[in-house]
């Protein structure tokens, strides 16, 4: 294969049609536009326009909100920690932290932290430290006799646009 060889696949391109010479082309005069009017100009902006009358989609209440700074967080689930032990790969009577969640495969990236969520069954008496877990989490470990020691969250900076 040349480099004067490639061209593209057929149909990759297609060209423009060209408007406005003569009548022979088949677009010429009004360029497929019809006659006169507003939608035969440049510039038209019908599409939300309601003849004067408030639009609707400025009508309707806004709604909402989007936190400019959402915080995300990686979780992790109390059946996935109860797996890791019971195969051996945590140690439930040293102290958990994400650092070590991390290094071992158990959390792939700590993001703003690691969040604790209740799904699952832990049996094993643990001491975790994350940023983040839910109340029924909270319970499950503890009733388990572990605990839970949660950090401060870390200041989260706005994502670029």
């Amino acid at each position: 294969m040349k480099l004067n060889d490639l061209r593209d696949n057929a149909g990759a391109r297609k060209k423009p049609i060209t408007v406005g010479r003569g009548i022979g082309s088949g677009k010429g005069k009004t360029c497929g536009r019809g006659v006169k009017g507003q939608k035969a100009r440049t510039g038209v902006s019908i599409r939300g326009f309601e003849g004067g009358q408030m639009p609707l989609h400025r009508r309707l209440p806004k709604r909402g909100f989007k936190t400019l700074f959402p915080r995300d967080y990686a979780e992790l689930n109390l059946g996935r920690l109860q797996d890791a032990i019971e195969a051996k790969r945590l140690d439930p009577k040293k102290p958990i932290t994400e650092s070590m969640l991390m290094e071992l495969g158990i959390v792939a990236r700590a993001k703003d932290g690691v969040r604790l969520l209740g799904k699952g069954e832990i049996k094993a008496k643990v001491e975790l430290t994350v940023t983040g877990a839910s109340a029924s989490a909270i319970a499950a470990v503890e009733k388990a006799g572990g605990k839970v020691i949660l950090t401060p969250k870390k200041k989260v900076e706005p994502k670029a646009a």
